[in-house]
């Protein structure tokens, strides 16, 4: 089955609906693992850390070690230029 369009000439409706159906199940799927997370920081938080400083934890861990340093030289000029040392 396909359809007609002006702008992109034929669509193949199936083959149209395997890549939204694919979409659909990823969207799923990651809508599970934000809860996973979610529940994840709840339990951290029970046991009395603070997600706040977690997340931090994370995000510096996902930079590579070249743009951390950067960034914490750019905090400590900052910090400075502010009277915050």
């Amino acid at each position: 089955m396909s359809t007609k369009t002006k702008d992109t000439g034929e669509v193949s409706g199936e083959r149209l609906k395997s890549f939204i159906k694919r979409i659909e199940k990823l969207e799923e799927d990651k809508a599970s693992v934000a809860e996973d997370i979610k529940e994840i920081y709840a339990e951290a938080k029970g046991s009395g850390f603070d997600t706040s400083v977690i997340r931090q934890i994370i995000r510096l861990r996902k930079q590579d070690e070249e743009k951390r340093r950067e960034n914490d030289e750019l905090l400590e000029l900052y910090k400075s230029a502010l009277g915050m040392e």
